[in-house]
């Protein structure tokens, strides 16, 4: 199935400067790597980008007290999971809170079958790290936001396409 969309996701910081990523599988496809990745989701009809944003990253992480920011990224990505095809574009917002536990409130049944697990990142563990993070760009684009260093505008983060012959 073909799924075009518009989505939301948030790069989440907590006082301390860290980022929270949830821990991720393709539950259809097992030769699939897990994968950490920032919360988000689809933006219903008429709905705005950062009201979207913190309705899924209260779904998917149970997180709720949050201060909402600007969108700093964008990317128009394609992929599958779950047996779908996804051609997304998104709006990537930065928001802040004191920290907070991984507790999912309303997962969809594919989210509760791929989600693994979540936790909070020190950037420079990130920045070392080798496991695959979505956006595929984010160790690229994370220091300056963090650091509070944000985009006026927003900045296109999008995966290089590989052309097919």
């Amino acid at each position: 199935m073909f799924l075009k969309r518009n989505a939301a996701r948030v790069v989440l910081l907590d006082n301390k400067k860290r980022i929270f990523l949830v821990n991720a599988e393709d539950p259809i496809d097992p030769f699939k790597q897990p994968w950490w990745e920032i919360p988000g989701g689809g933006i219903g009809r008429g709905e705005d980008s950062a009201i979207a944003a913190e309705r899924e990253l209260y779904e998917e992480t149970g997180i709720g007290s949050i201060q909402m920011g600007p969108v700093i990224w964008t990317q128009h990505v394609q992929f599958t999971f779950g047996g779908y095809f996804f051609d997304s574009y998104e709006k990537i917002h930065v928001a802040w809170c004191d920290g907070g536990e991984y507790r999912p409130q309303h997962l969809e049944a594919l989210e509760a079958a791929a989600f693994l697990g979540a936790r909070w990142w020190d950037v420079s563990e990130l920045l070392q790290s080798e496991e695959p993070v979505l956006p595929t760009l984010l160790r690229e684009h994370i220091t300056p936001i963090v650091s509070g260093d944000l985009p006026e505008e927003p900045i296109d983060i999008s995966p290089v396409q590989l052309e097919e012959n």
